[in-house]
């Protein structure tokens, strides 16, 4: 299992969201490059990058901020936030994104998501977002609700090239109380997609759930800026 530790950028600033509120954010850093820096040195595969200003508005904001993570480091990156269309797809990804996340327009427009992973170069590289509170679907930066569950959406990736789907309990987002390791579970079941459990990884412990439950990958946040997870040491643990 790989850690991907998480770089939430907002107006160029490393921080972090409880449960999504844009307005109980903490900020850790003003040096995303830096802490891009900390992450490879700690032996991470992956970084989380998420462009907290391109998911609520709809377009990218932080491009300074991640051709600075991209330039500064050599693991590789996956990039969230703003992913509406294909031509900001691969922008992101001429940015220097090994691979992108697409969350709310995908959930908008599932014929039109189809038809990108068939598009050329875009086999493999682009991850869907599902974000989640007590089973419904979140998307705009999780300011609107959807009808949808996690498993309604998952039945539909089955045998399509997708690189990964990323699972967020916004309930449990930035509050360390643990993965919701059964809906993470539930969605392994019902794809072969590989499943990125994301949301409230707080201990070595946490990471041993998701690791035995069958997760590709567990995203790491606040744990890990407020040291409550030693990071060296959690990769190690997940492989």
């Amino acid at each position: 299992m790989e850690i991907l530790p998480a770089i939430d950028l907002r107006e160029g600033r490393v921080v972090r969201l409880r449960q999504g509120d844009y307005s109980l954010q903490t900020t850790y850093s003003d040096d995303p490059a830096s802490v891009a820096r900390t992450i490879s040195a700690a032996g991470a595969g992956w970084i989380h990058v998420v462009d907290l200003d391109g998911a609520r508005s709809g377009r990218p904001a932080n491009t300074d901020a991640i051709r600075a993570i991209r330039e500064g480091v050599d693991v590789r990156l996956e990039l969230g936030g703003g992913m509406r269309d294909e031509q900001t797809v691969r922008s992101a990804i001429d940015l220097g994104a090994d691979r992108v996340i697409i969350g709310s327009a995908a959930l908008a427009d599932w014929a039109w998501f189809e038809s990108l992973l068939d598009r050329d170069g875009l086999a493999g590289r682009v991850a869907l977002a599902l974000d989640a509170r007590e089973g419904r679907l979140a998307v705009n930066g999780w300011t609107r609700w959807l009808a949808a569950s996690p498993l309604d959406i998952a039945a539909r990736t089955v045998g399509r090239p997708i690189a990964a789907i990323i699972y967020t309990d916004i309930a449990r987002d930035g509050m360390l109380t643990g993965v919701n390791v059964e809906g993470a579970a539930e969605l392994i079941a019902a794809t072969d997609v590989p499943v990125i459990a994301s949301g409230g990884v707080a201990s070595m412990d946490h990471v041993v759930a998701c690791r035995e439950i069958g997760c590709w990958g567990a995203i790491v946040g606040r744990a890990w800026y407020e040291g409550a997870i030693d990071l060296a040491e959690a990769c190690r643990m997940a492989r």
